[in-house]
């Protein structure tokens, strides 16, 4: 899926004005297949305005303190995910991943699929389909399109048990965490 995504600026003036309407490709990664990431925006500081509405710098997936990130991620059903056949180069498939999604894979865990923790605090809607947010205890929640999540940096995954994808926005920014 394509998605529009429609920025705004500042003239010389200081006036409003639109600076982007372009369509945002998915990202896709062998590692995750099905799964589609939408890197729409990003920032490593707090934007400072007005400003020509330029994309800011965004080097990692998530972001250092007082940086943010906006974007969408699309799960497909479980039965997709799970089908990483053994046809994948592993080294391929790894540098591939940080390579498109940077610093992503470093928050991963090898031995608990899905599971990760960030340094982030994390405000993620559900646009459409179903999700199960899992965390660390095991304790799981259904969350259908409409519903919203605050993650306050903790140890959690994300699974598509039903029959379609699903589809979330989200907006990171950089937060401290003991853990980090």
């Amino acid at each position: 899926m394509n998605v529009r995504r429609v920025v705004t600026g500042h003239d010389t003036r200081g006036k409003a004005v639109f600076v982007n309407d372009e369509l945002v490709k998915p990202i896709g990664v062998a590692l995750l297949p099905g799964v589609e990431f939408h890197r729409l925006w990003g920032g490593d500081e707090p934007p400072r305005f007005p400003d020509a509405g330029t994309m800011p710098g965004s080097g990692t997936y998530f972001p250092p303190l007082g940086g943010f990130r906006f974007g969408l991620f699309t799960l497909p059903p479980t039965a997709v995910t799970n089908n990483v056949g053994e046809a994948v180069d592993a080294g391929a498939a790894l540098k591939e991943l940080e390579e498109k999604l940077p610093g992503l894979a470093q928050y991963m865990e090898p031995d608990a699929p899905g599971m990760h923790t960030t340094p982030t605090i994390d405000f993620e809607v559900v646009l459409s389909g179903e999700v199960i947010l899992e965390l660390d205890n095991g304790a799981t929640t259904i969350l259908r399109a409409g519903d919203t999540v605050v993650q306050n940096g903790t140890r959690h995954c994300w699974r598509n048990e039903g029959a379609t994808s699903a589809t979330l926005a989200y907006f990171i920014c950089g937060a401290r965490h003991a853990r980090f």
